[in-house]
Protein backbone atom coordinates (compact mmCIF):
# COMPACT_ATOMS: atom_id res chain seq x y z
CA UNK A 1 0.00 0.00 0.00
CA UNK A 2 1.42 3.50 -0.66
CA UNK A 3 0.34 5.42 2.18
CA UNK A 4 1.57 8.96 0.44
CA UNK A 5 -1.33 8.37 -1.81
CA UNK A 6 -3.41 7.26 0.80
CA UNK A 7 -2.50 10.18 3.23
CA UNK A 8 -2.72 12.57 0.04
CA UNK A 9 -6.39 11.35 -0.36
CA UNK A 10 -7.12 12.04 3.04
CA UNK A 11 -5.85 15.38 2.70
CA UNK A 12 -7.75 16.36 -0.25
CA UNK A 13 -10.81 14.76 1.15
CA UNK A 14 -10.95 16.47 4.40
CA UNK A 15 -10.00 19.74 2.42
CA UNK A 16 -12.75 19.44 0.18
CA UNK A 17 -15.04 18.48 3.41
CA UNK A 18 -13.51 21.72 5.10
CA UNK A 19 -14.39 23.73 2.58
CA UNK A 20 -17.50 22.89 1.25
CA UNK A 21 -18.87 22.26 4.60
CA UNK A 22 -17.68 26.22 5.35
CA UNK A 23 -19.45 27.41 2.19
CA UNK A 24 -22.55 25.41 2.88
CA UNK A 25 -23.00 26.54 6.24
CA UNK A 26 -22.49 29.68 5.89
CA UNK A 27 -24.68 30.13 2.39
CA UNK A 28 -27.40 28.43 4.64
CA UNK A 29 -27.13 31.15 7.53
CA UNK A 30 -26.72 34.06 5.59
CA UNK A 31 -30.50 32.84 4.06
CA UNK A 32 -31.65 32.30 7.10
CA UNK A 33 -30.62 35.37 8.74
CA UNK A 34 -32.27 37.46 5.70
CA UNK A 35 -35.43 36.17 6.12
CA UNK A 36 -35.12 37.79 9.83
CA UNK A 37 -37.73 34.62 11.23
CA UNK A 38 -36.54 33.50 14.57
CA UNK A 39 -37.87 29.60 13.91
CA UNK A 40 -35.46 29.82 10.71
CA UNK A 41 -32.73 31.52 12.81
CA UNK A 42 -32.76 28.76 15.31
CA UNK A 43 -33.24 26.05 13.13
CA UNK A 44 -30.53 26.80 10.75
CA UNK A 45 -28.03 27.62 13.12
CA UNK A 46 -29.03 24.78 15.47
CA UNK A 47 -27.91 22.94 11.72
CA UNK A 48 -24.71 24.51 11.32
CA UNK A 49 -23.38 24.06 14.86
CA UNK A 50 -24.09 20.46 14.35
CA UNK A 51 -22.28 20.22 10.74
CA UNK A 52 -19.56 22.08 12.46
CA UNK A 53 -19.19 19.55 15.08
CA UNK A 54 -19.36 16.62 12.79
CA UNK A 55 -17.78 17.76 9.35
CA UNK A 56 -15.45 21.18 10.18
CA UNK A 57 -13.81 19.95 13.22
CA UNK A 58 -12.75 16.54 12.07
CA UNK A 59 -11.94 18.08 8.77
CA UNK A 60 -9.79 20.91 10.40
CA UNK A 61 -8.17 18.55 13.03
CA UNK A 62 -7.27 15.72 9.59
CA UNK A 63 -5.84 18.58 7.34
CA UNK A 64 -2.85 19.82 9.49
CA UNK A 65 -2.10 16.07 10.36
CA UNK A 66 -1.74 14.52 6.96
CA UNK A 67 -0.42 18.01 5.55
CA UNK A 68 2.67 18.01 7.83
CA UNK A 69 2.94 13.89 6.80
CA UNK A 70 2.93 14.72 3.25
CA UNK A 71 5.52 17.72 3.96
CA UNK A 72 7.63 14.91 5.42
CA UNK A 73 6.91 11.68 3.27
CA UNK A 74 7.51 14.15 0.29
CA UNK A 75 10.94 15.51 1.15
CA UNK A 76 9.71 19.12 1.20
CA UNK A 77 11.57 21.53 3.76
CA UNK A 78 9.80 22.54 6.28
CA UNK A 79 10.57 26.10 5.65
CA UNK A 80 9.53 25.82 2.02
CA UNK A 81 8.21 29.23 1.50
CA UNK A 82 4.54 27.95 -0.42
CA UNK A 83 4.73 25.93 3.08
CA UNK A 84 4.81 28.66 5.29
CA UNK A 85 2.60 30.68 3.26
CA UNK A 86 0.40 27.97 3.52
CA UNK A 87 0.78 27.48 7.43
CA UNK A 88 -0.04 31.53 7.75
CA UNK A 89 -3.18 31.50 5.87
CA UNK A 90 -4.93 28.18 7.70
CA UNK A 91 -3.84 29.96 11.32
CA UNK A 92 -5.72 32.74 9.77
CA UNK A 93 -8.66 30.31 9.05
CA UNK A 94 -8.22 28.80 12.16
CA UNK A 95 -8.06 32.21 14.09
CA UNK A 96 -11.77 32.98 12.56
CA UNK A 97 -13.30 30.18 12.54
CA UNK A 98 -13.02 29.91 16.20
CA UNK A 99 -14.97 33.14 17.16
CA UNK A 100 -17.53 31.96 14.43
CA UNK A 101 -18.03 29.01 16.35
CA UNK A 102 -19.16 30.34 19.19
CA UNK A 103 -20.91 33.40 17.71
CA UNK A 104 -23.10 31.28 15.89
CA UNK A 105 -23.58 29.16 19.16
CA UNK A 106 -24.42 32.38 20.92
CA UNK A 107 -26.66 33.54 17.65
CA UNK A 108 -28.39 30.05 18.06
CA UNK A 109 -29.16 30.63 21.47
CA UNK A 110 -30.34 33.47 21.37
CA UNK A 111 -33.24 32.23 18.99
CA UNK A 112 -34.08 29.84 20.62
CA UNK A 113 -34.76 31.97 23.92
CA UNK A 114 -36.63 33.96 21.21
CA UNK A 115 -38.88 31.55 19.93
CA UNK A 116 -39.82 30.28 23.66
CA UNK A 117 -40.79 33.66 24.54
CA UNK A 118 -42.51 34.60 21.24
CA UNK A 119 -40.38 37.39 20.78
CA UNK A 120 -38.65 38.72 17.96
CA UNK A 121 -35.11 37.91 16.66
CA UNK A 122 -33.21 40.10 19.58
CA UNK A 123 -31.02 42.84 18.18
CA UNK A 124 -28.02 41.37 19.49
CA UNK A 125 -28.25 38.29 17.68
CA UNK A 126 -28.26 40.33 14.51
CA UNK A 127 -24.80 42.10 15.78
CA UNK A 128 -23.21 39.00 16.50
CA UNK A 129 -24.47 37.54 12.79
CA UNK A 130 -22.67 40.77 11.32
CA UNK A 131 -19.39 40.05 13.16
CA UNK A 132 -19.96 35.76 12.16
CA UNK A 133 -20.23 37.45 8.62
CA UNK A 134 -17.29 39.49 8.81
CA UNK A 135 -15.25 36.67 9.66
CA UNK A 136 -16.15 34.47 6.98
CA UNK A 137 -14.37 36.38 4.61
CA UNK A 138 -10.89 36.35 5.39
CA UNK A 139 -11.33 32.84 6.17
CA UNK A 140 -12.65 31.92 2.97
CA UNK A 141 -10.01 33.97 1.45
CA UNK A 142 -7.17 32.07 3.12
CA UNK A 143 -8.68 28.49 2.64
CA UNK A 144 -8.68 29.53 -0.90
CA UNK A 145 -4.88 30.92 -0.53
CA UNK A 146 -4.40 27.77 0.80
CA UNK A 147 -5.96 25.44 -2.15
CA UNK A 148 -3.44 28.00 -4.57
CA UNK A 149 -0.81 26.95 -2.65
CA UNK A 150 -0.93 23.45 -2.39
CA UNK A 151 -1.21 23.44 -6.46
CA UNK A 152 1.14 26.29 -7.65
CA UNK A 153 3.57 25.72 -4.74
CA UNK A 154 5.30 28.58 -5.69
CA UNK A 155 8.36 30.33 -4.53
CA UNK A 156 7.44 32.89 -3.06
CA UNK A 157 11.09 34.53 -1.69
Amino acid sequence: MDWYLVLKWLHILSSTVLFGTGIGTAFQMVWAMRTGRVETVHSVASGVVVADWIFTTPAGIVQPLTGLALVHMGGWGWDASWLVATYAAYALAFACWAPVVRLQIRIRDLAGQALAEGAPLPDQARRMYRLWFALGWPAFGALVGVYWLMVAKPALW
